[in-house]
């Protein structure tokens, strides 16, 4: 059975937490690997994300915390992770992340290869560590070449596993992991999927992130207005085509970006016969 696993946000309120705890439950049945969850610029949501993390795991689920290591110090990240196996949580998705607004000084990391080779130098061998990874090439790139060498810089630190950004273009993703074989980096590279939830919202983190969403898909969600289940349903379609192309192609797994809801991605999952 092909491995799925689910991101999250830390909910910001009381009743967040409870509808998250119906959506862990629900996609839960599915038996993902594990759940992720993100961190904040700065590790603004470093309590939340923590709070989340012990959620999940005390429903009997793997948890898999975002960690980011810009403005951080080695004192800090220590600490974090050994709260993290105080928890009994061997695995972390490993970021550069973002400085927070206002704040200029990287800190002691300054790239997510850096974070990765020193949770490996310091906590041994018994962590699953994921990196990210860009299809279509980290906003911050100028140069294809040296966004690819950055991502191989992180597997050699030590990442056992790539999450990609989401994307609509599949050639992009068996690009990436064609060009990435050829400098070395052979592990795992698992695409992440971002269901319709909202198209206006897709359409602007997408517009900010350089990923393409292919115009005649625009457009089309474009001319259905405020038609809501029109939307939904032409957004599943493209979105298991997309994964339906992925699978047949060798992807070791399917990364949701579930937006803390569960009804596209298990309708999804239910057509892809995931889980």
């Amino acid at each position: 059975m092909l491995p799925v696993s689910f991101e999250f946000f830390p909910p910001n309120t009381p009743v967040g937490d409870e509808k998250l705890k119906d959506v862990v439950q629900q996609l839960g049945t599915l038996r993902p690997e594990f759940f992720s969850v993100t961190y904040g610029a700065g590790g603004a949501t470093r309590d939340k994300t923590l709070h989340t993390v012990r959620a999940i795991a005390a429903a009997g689920h793997e948890a898999a915390p975002h960690l980011s290591c810009v403005g951080s110090t080695r004192e800090s990240i220590a600490q974090i992770l050994a709260t993290y196996r105080e928890q009994k949580i061997r695995r972390i998705v490993a970021l550069r992340g973002d400085l927070p607004s206002g704040t200029h000084t990287a800190g002691e990391f300054r790239y997510a290869a850096e974070l990765v080779r020193f949770i490996r130098e310091t906590q041994g061998p018994d962590w699953l560590i994921e990196v990210a990874a860009y299809p279509e090439y980290h906003p911050d790139a100028r140069y294809s070449a040296r966004d690819l060498q950055h991502y191989a810089d992180k597997v050699r630190a030590g990442a056992s596993s790539a999450i990609t950004q989401f994307f609509f273009n599949a050639d992009a993703y068996f690009h990436f992991v064609e060009q990435s074989r050829k400098l070395g980096a052979e592990v795992p590279v698992v695409p992440g999927i971002m269901p319709f939830h909202n198209y206006a919202k897709i359409a602007q983190f997408a517009a900010r992130d350089g990923i393409e969403i292919p115009r005649w898909v625009a457009l089309k969600m474009e001319g259905y207005m405020d038609d809501a289940a029109s939307i939904r349903a032409f957004g599943l379609d493209v979105v298991a085509a997309l994964c339906e192309r992925l699978i047949a192609g060798g992807a070791p797994g399917i990364h949701f970006y579930t937006m803390n809801q569960s009804a596209l991605t298990l309708e999804l999952c239910r057509r892809l016969r995931l889980g």
